[in-house]
């Protein structure tokens, strides 16, 4: 265990974050085992997690990435997967380095067998931690519901945008919608902050803007995309074309999606339900959150949405500003919620 954590002074405006992390999101209790995993850039926010961790009571265990493996990491260190799995709760607070998310499959595959309450904060900051922290994770889990009602009944789900968004999603009963409020329970682990529904679609056409942001180690390179947004066309579910004022930027995003055969397969349609936050942010971790939609091409979770295909990759897309139609129904204009 890392015992100089406890020893960083943290800024006492992260406790509120903190405090509903682990108090509300994953319901720690004394009698409870906890694992925190987190890496030198993040060690600020850890010491305000560990604070509030001592003030429950619960027996835990620290980790920093970089004592045990030299960055980017390709697997995650064996004996932190032994600790995480004799926990009933985890956090991994890190920031992404390209080629790691190998090794967070590995993390969430002991998570997966243990049913360990997870709370995934890839990139989390402090910025995250003052606003999309501080949401008000129930009522946010109430609207989480109500929007479930509706799509888990859809065929057809349309978005458009005021960017240039205009796709048709199609949707399968067998593929299933989770709900990932910021509440975790054992069925699902959840990234926080919280805030989020998706599936795997069916089948997705039509073209989609991505100028909010972009996943994985990209974000952190490219940040808010409002100036140089990425034009996707799609068919049956693939990426057929790209567009991008910002070559590098295309270039990166290019090799991404050709990572395996499935990297350019839309894996997640996701509708963000955070309703504390009100404009993109530059960091993936909050921003598909934002009240709108993203898709993710890559990896579709099969093993909660039952899509029955894999990936190596997992790469979200956010946009601004949309307009949702489920059934017929217009649920959203302008990213505002209509219900």
């Amino acid at each position: 265990m890392s015992v100089r954590i406890k020893e960083i002074a943290f800024d006492k405006a992260l406790s509120i974050g903190a405090t509903n992390a682990l108090n509300v999101c994953l319901c720690l209790k004394p009698t409870e085992r906890i694992t925190v995993i987190t890496d030198n850039t993040s060690e600020e926010i850890a010491a305000s997690l560990v604070y509030e961790i001592e003030k429950i009571g619960s027996d835990y265990n620290v980790f920093v990435l970089e004592d045990f493996s030299q960055r980017p990491m390709e697997d995650m260190p064996q004996n932190i997967l032994d600790d995480l799995a004799t926990s009933q709760v985890s956090i991994f607070a890190c920031v992404a380095q390209e080629g790691e998310l190998g090794s967070r499959i590995q993390m969430t595959k002991v998570v997966n067998k243990h049913k360990i309450r997870h709370a995934h904060m890839v990139n989390i900051n402090k910025q995250i931690m003052l606003e999309g922290m501080r949401a008000d994770f129930l009522e946010v889990d109430k609207l989480g519901t109500k929007l479930l009602q509706k799509v888990q009944k859809a065929e057809i789900i349309r978005v458009r945008s005021k960017g240039g968004t205009n796709i048709v999603a199609e949707f399968s009963p067998k593929l299933h919608w989770l709900k990932t409020s910021g509440i975790i329970s054992v069925d699902k682990w959840g990234n926080l902050p919280g805030g989020e529904i998706l599936t795997t679609p069916m089948n997705v056409n039509g073209t989609f803007i991505v100028d909010g942001v972009v996943g994985d180690y990209l974000c952190a390179k490219y940040g808010d995309l409002k100036e140089t947004p990425i034009t996707i066309e799609i068919k049956d579910s693939r990426i057929k074309s790209l567009h991008c004022s910002y070559a590098t930027l295309l270039n990166e995003f290019t090799d991404y999606i050709h990572t395996d055969e499935n990297s350019n397969r839309v894996g997640e349609f996701a509708i963000g339900i955070n309703t504390a936050l009100k404009e993109i942010c530059g960091n993936i971790l909050q921003d598909e959150k934002l009240p709108g939609v993203h898709l993710a091409f890559g990896n579709p979770y099969g093993e909660h949405t039952g899509a029955n295909w894999v990936s190596t990759t997992h790469i979200d897309c956010v946009g601004r500003e949309f307009d949702i139609e489920v059934a017929g129904e217009k649920i959203m204009e302008q990213g505002q919620f209509l219900i």
